[in-house]
């Protein structure tokens, strides 16, 4: 077993403040994926400094490979312990899946992970640790593929309390929920802001606290290849091909020129799609063989405006509506953001004469600068991206 898993998380600031109590940390070791959600007490500045110190200690001592105690013990000593209420000022929760299946869940005082498999909510057993006089919750077992984890900060099942509802959302109705949603939709993206809309709507758009949802999904390796750009020599045309069409996964090819030169190599034709479906976006086009056929640069473009939306956390369910278009760009982001788990580019340095100013240099050709982006934003979002100059 290899899996991959999905990561996206949302949160609401508390109504009327401007930095978020809650911190969520993604980090990548060579053989697993590790979530860590952290809820400061309070809410603002205080809260905010208190769940990255929680959510950074945490996770610098996790990849250092340092045990649950420890950690706990390290977060226990370092933050400070409120005076009226006598409780640790933040609480967390820690998901590691490893790429063989195994996964480990520590909890301290954070609602339960809800646990979608097979169509249900899932109750797995765990062993109750007290370390330095707190109550952590530990799981250990094996992921399946398609199983989805929503960890949570409390600020999820009190939404709506005194507003729409006498006692807020339940767990148990948050579960419900959840996995309702997860019928519905495909990617941790979506399921996170559908979640995080719900929460929003039941404190009718006024969170009375720090709210924040951490979804993960356990998804097979995907692997998306995109070739773009013609090659700098003529004769490396049928290299560039064979190596694009080599590989498992889907092709995508971005550009006429590029799209000319895969039809002539492969013997395919190129049928032009009609459906101008979004004026300011160029029509996409169809080879026998590949996912998607689109031009270049004002298409790679706009597609990377979306990436850049989305890892700026600018993802709402309007968000989901523009990547859901029928045009080229919107197809390109949805694949490399729902679709993908690696990204291979393949990448012809030819310079386009109708992007180049004579007077510059070639490493500012307007492709080689948006390809140099896109390998940087799908970074970001955490794809495994090559990139093979030609």
């Amino acid at each position: 077993m290899n899996v991959s898993v999905d990561v996206a998380w949302k949160s609401l600031n508390k109504h009327g403040e401007e930095l978020c109590g809650d911190k969520v940390e993604v980090l990548k070791t060579g053989d697993s994926e590790i979530v860590i959600l952290a809820d400061g007490m309070g809410s603002g500045v205080k809260a905010n400094i208190l769940a990255t110190l929680t959510s950074k200690i945490l996770a610098t001592m996790y990849l250092e490979g340092a045990p649950i105690e420890a950690c706990v013990e390290t977060i226990a000593k370092t933050l400070p312990v409120c005076k009226v209420r006598e409780v640790a000022y933040a609480t967390f929760s820690i998901l590691q899946i490893f790429h063989n299946g195994d996964a480990y869940l520590v909890e301290f005082d954070n609602p339960s992970c809800v646990f979608v498999r097979d169509g249900k909510v899932v109750d797995y057993p765990y062993e109750e640790r007290v370390i330095e006089d707190k109550v952590i919750h530990l799981y250990r077992f094996k992921v399946q593929l398609n199983d989805c984890f929503v960890l949570m900060s409390d600020g999820v099942i009190y939404a709506g309390v005194g507003e729409l509802l006498n006692f807020g959302w339940t767990w148990d109705s948050m579960a419900e929920y959840t996995l309702k949603c997860t019928k519905e939709t495909l990617s941790a993206s979506r399921l996170a802001a559908m979640l995080s809309k719900a929460c929003d709507d039941l404190y009718g758009q006024k969170p009375g606290d720090d709210t924040t949802v951490a979804v993960t999904r356990v998804i097979e390796r995907r692997i998306v290849n995109l070739f773009t750009g013609p090659p700098t020599q003529k004769e490396d045309d049928e290299r560039v091909v064979k190596d694009f069409m080599r590989g498992e996964g889907r092709k995508v090819v971005c550009g006429g020129t590029s799209a000319n030169i895969v039809a002539r190599i492969l013997h395919k034709d190129i049928v032009t799609s009609l459906n101008y479906a979004d004026p300011n976006v160029p029509p996409t086009a169809a080879i026998d063989g590949l996912d998607l056929v689109t031009e270049g640069v004002l298409t790679l473009g706009k597609a990377l405006n979306l990436l850049r939306r989305y890892e700026q956390d600018e993802f709402d369910e309007a968000f989901f509506d523009e990547l859901d278009a029928e045009n080229g760009a919107a197809k390109l982001a949805k694949l490399i953001i729902e679709e993908c788990t690696e990204l291979n580019m393949f990448v012809g340095k030819a310079v386009n004469t109708a992007h180049q100013n004579s007077n510059l240099p070639f490493d500012l050709s307007i492709r080689m600068n948006l390809v140099d982006q896109l390998k940087e934003c799908a970074e970001h979002i955490g794809k495994n991206v090559n990139v093979k100059y030609y």
